[in-house]
């Protein structure tokens, strides 16, 4: 890495990524080591290793080394994602991970610091002063209070990892920005950013024209946002698809001649890979052991076993990637997951998984309705929909701008990365040469 004046950092729920811009030219995306090769993206995951005999404390690593080392460790440490989304959380004030207690600030600044780390900041004066994405919304429902509680937390953890002066900007707003990069005019856009935790709109004017007159707050014609995105989806088959082939749904017998339910809990684990390892337990273990010997699928119950004995929440977790994937491009897939001693195939559309996320889909109409009728525009005034993050090629997200703007009108690009290359074109704006 070579010395830049500007920095922006999109810390995700998901994935994080930091764009460096120079006096001229565009902003280019740092790139992170890891095991593949150098990548753009910096999973936003913690890992912390068992403590060693004689340690004061556990070894936490960030990003592709805490999922390398994770799973390639015999006994596990302890694994923490989505972060992101506890910052509006009042209960979620830290955790103790062996003798120490960590805050949710600590943490976060953990993840932040190895990330400038991964860029060798050492070896050049980093920038003390970044503009840094945040969601219009950090809470579903929507509260004001709970956001200015959630973001004075992630600018006191950003802090912490030894930045100084931050400035905050909607990640669509970034988004925003850009896409205006491309433009030869000027254009009243609407910016969808779907994240892994949160979906976030904004309805803003940008160009060239724009650029040279100067910005001015009612370019921003309205924001709007809903806590609701790619994590939820991934819920919703891992709940649907993959837990019912576990068991889920099943019964057993109860001495002496009750039939119950198979508890639902324990599948819930599952919606986050890494509480898998929380299952781990004698007293789980027994359980679920003694619910399989009467149970009406046994041989679901014995799959569930080994998938938690052998840990392979990771595997399954990439399983539902592909899957979701590859519901984006054909009518229909097989979820396939083989892993040791496990394996579950089964068939299942695209109109499956809509049906399984028809209430986020709703809650995300709403939002973007919402937005439309608060700006007093037609959707017709809109002349560019620009989408972006992961979730962006979901067909059923996509098709609730098609049915509104027309699909002539919807574009992306750059859907993991667009919203630091804006941050870092919008901290050229705050601070000019």
């Amino acid at each position: 890495m070579t010395a830049a004046r500007w920095i922006g950092l999109d810390f995700g729920t998901t994935n994080s990524a930091v764009a460096l811009a120079d006096p001229s030219g565009p902003p280019r995306l740092a790139l992170f080591p890891g095991a593949a090769g150098p990548r753009p993206t910096f999973p936003s995951v913690l890992y912390f290793e068992p403590r060693a005999s004689g340690s004061s404390r556990p070894t936490a690593r960030a990003g592709p080394a805490a999922i390398e080392r994770y799973l390639a460790s015999e006994h596990k440490g302890r694994f923490i994602q989505s972060l992101k989304t506890y910052l509006a959380d009042r209960t979620f004030e830290g955790t103790a991970i062996g003798p120490e207690h960590y805050t949710l600030e600590k943490l976060v600044a953990i993840i932040a610091r190895q990330m400038g780390e991964a860029l060798d900041f050492s070896s050049w004066p980093a920038p003390r002063r970044i503009i840094l994405g945040r969601p219009v919304h950090f809470s579903n429902p929507s509260d004001a209070e709970l956001d200015r509680f959630a973001a004075d937390r992630l600018l006191a953890a950003i802090r912490l990892a030894g930045f100084e002066e931050i400035v905050f900007e909607f990640e669509p707003i970034a988004a925003a920005y850009a896409y205006e990069a491309r433009l030869d005019r000027d254009e009243r856009i609407l910016i969808g950013d779907f994240g892994g935790g949160t979906s976030d709109f904004t309805i803003i004017s940008v160009g060239p024209g724009v650029r040279a007159r100067g910005r001015q707050a009612s370019d921003i014609i309205g924001t709007d946002g809903v806590a609701i995105a790619g994590d939820v989806f991934d819920k919703r088959i891992i709940r649907n698809l993959v837990a019912p082939r576990l068991g889920l749904g099943g019964e057993y017998l109860s001495p002496p001649n009750k039939f119950l339910p198979v508890p639902s809990w324990p599948y819930e684990r599952l919606e986050r890979w890494h509480y898998l390892s929380f299952l781990k337990s004698p007293q789980t273990l027994e359980m679920l052991e003694r619910i399989q010997r009467t149970a009406s699928t046994p041989e679901r119950l014995q799959a569930f076993l080994l998938l938690i004995k052998h840990e392979l929440g990771y595997q399954l977790h990439e399983a539902v990637q592909r899957t979701k994937f590859e519901l984006s491009t054909a009518l229909e897939s097989e979820f396939t997951f083989e892993s040791g001693p496990v394996t579950i195939r089964k068939k299942v559309t695209r109109a499956d998984f809509e049906r399984w996320i028809a209430d986020e889909l709703s809650a995300i109409v709403g939002c973007v309705d919402r937005l439309m009728a608060a700006s007093g525009l037609a959707f017709a005034d809109i002349d560019r929909v620009f989408l972006t993050g992961g979730s962006s090629f979901v067909p059923a997200v996509r098709q609730i701008f098609f049915d509104r703007f027309g699909e002539e009108k919807v574009t992306g690009g750059e859907e993991l990365t667009s919203v630091a290359t804006g941050l870092a074109l919008r901290a050229r704006e705050q601070w000019p040469a």
